[in-house]
């Protein structure tokens, strides 16, 4: 009888998936001692003392139940206050929003929905490591396009109508940028609005890092007017502002049509997202903006140290504009970026990311998370310093 080996147990998709470049660094520094990890994208703050107390006053008071497919009424309710408030858009909390396990399912239940085998999704790079596997997952192709430094890490529309065939149905932003730090500006949203509508095209715009901008506007895409709503699956959550990524809480906003068909995937995969962090999302959406304020502002501190830090040790750094992300070219070193990442670590104990598992155009790039203590971002840009000394 032939033996069936462990590859052909899987799907082709599954099978053919690369491992994330993220975490593989991630797992190398959880067994070394010393170690000041710049990799992971994940607030270093405990969740606001009030939210924290919410979650526990669900549990105590015997919330332990599902909740509808989409979510609680008036959690969905407050999304759509906030969004209202925060960029003028409005959406039905009835028939325009479902809540999910963090972005990432929200991201799932998108593609799952949307894409049609062979479907293509256009995809600017360096992004999150997750977007084109998503794709891909649900069918899909990715079809990447780079942005550049030179051009502040924007997208670029003749990039996108180049990459437009019969076969492409989305076109997906995800700004503020992760890994780069870049905010896109509203002429150039307006002008990939226009292609959408031109090839009736869908947009999913990725917006979980809307809160996290430094003396620069964000742009929320389906706020730009109502016809580009009409076209535009939003995402969002309240990992990132409210440091809340274990409470795995995001959210979905789309015409009524198009989220109807998320939460019939939803209703087969996850039931509904976790009822004690629906009740902890409330009170945070509701009450929790002085703390947003005060973790912008820290962050902002910590953003002006790295980038200063990064440039005068010849590592030319992009000014990021939003997220908690630095994005330094490491052409100095002369090493690729892989290697650098894998000697920094090694020889000096500080963990970054190499650019090129951000997709075409990150490499030659590292990324480096500012969403660490000031005192940790100081010591580790001591250590690169002698890293440079050794190989810039």
């Amino acid at each position: 009888m032939q033996e069936i080996s462990d590859v052909n147990r899987l799907s082709k998709r599954v099978a053919g998936l690369k491992p994330s470049g993220i975490r593989k660094f991630f797992d190398i520094a959880a067994t070394m001692k010393d170690v000041i990890s710049l990799g992971i994208g994940e607030p270093d703050f405990t969740t606001p003392r009030p939210i924290l107390e919410a979650g526990i006053r669900s549990l105590q008071a015997g919330e332990t139940h599902y909740t509808s497919n989409s979510g609680k009424l008036e959690v969905r309710q407050a999304v759509a206050a906030n969004l209202k408030r925060l960029y003028g858009v409005s959406y039905d909390p009835l028939s325009e929003i479902i809540l999910t396990v963090g972005v990432s399912e929200a991201l799932y239940l998108t593609f799952t929905a949307l894409l049609d085998p062979g479907d293509e999704v256009i995809i600017p790079t360096p992004c999150f490591v997750s977007y084109q596997a998503e794709v891909i997952l649900a069918g899909g192709v990715p079809v990447e396009i780079p942005s550049r430094m030179e051009d502040n890490f924007q997208l670029d529309p003749d990039r996108v109508r180049a990459a437009i065939t019969p076969r492409t149905k989305v076109i997906f932003i995800g700004y503020p940028n992760n890994p780069t730090g870049a905010v896109a500006e509203r002429e150039t949203l307006l002008e990939v609005a226009k292609i959408a509508a031109e090839h009736n095209l869908l947009i999913v715009s990725d917006e979980i890092y809307d809160r996290l901008v430094y003396d620069f506007e964000h742009v929320c895409v389906p706020a730009l007017g109502e016809e580009v709503k009409k076209r535009t699956v939003l995402l969002g959550g309240l990992s990132k502002a409210y440091a809340m990524t274990g409470w795995r809480i995001g959210y979905a906003c789309a015409p009524a049509d198009i989220i109807k068909g998320l939460v019939r995937v939803h209703q087969y995969t996850i039931m509904s997202a976790p009822t004690t962090a629906q009740d902890a999302a409330l009170e945070a959406l509701t009450n929790g903006e002085p703390h947003v304020h005060e973790m912008v502002a820290e962050y902002d501190r910590r953003r002006r140290l790295i980038v200063g830090g990064l440039n005068r040790l010849g590592l030319t750094t992009f000014e990021p504009r939003g997220a908690f992300y630095a994005f330094p070219k490491i052409a100095a070193s002369g090493m690729d970026d892989g290697t650098f990442a894998e000697k920094l670590l090694k020889e000096e104990h500080v963990a970054v990311v190499p650019g090129d598992a951000f997709g075409v155009g990150g490499e030659g790039f590292v990324r480096c998370s500012y969403a660490t203590s000031y005192e940790k971002i100081e010591e580790a840009l001591h250590r690169i310093e002698k890293f440079m000394q050794r190989y810039g």
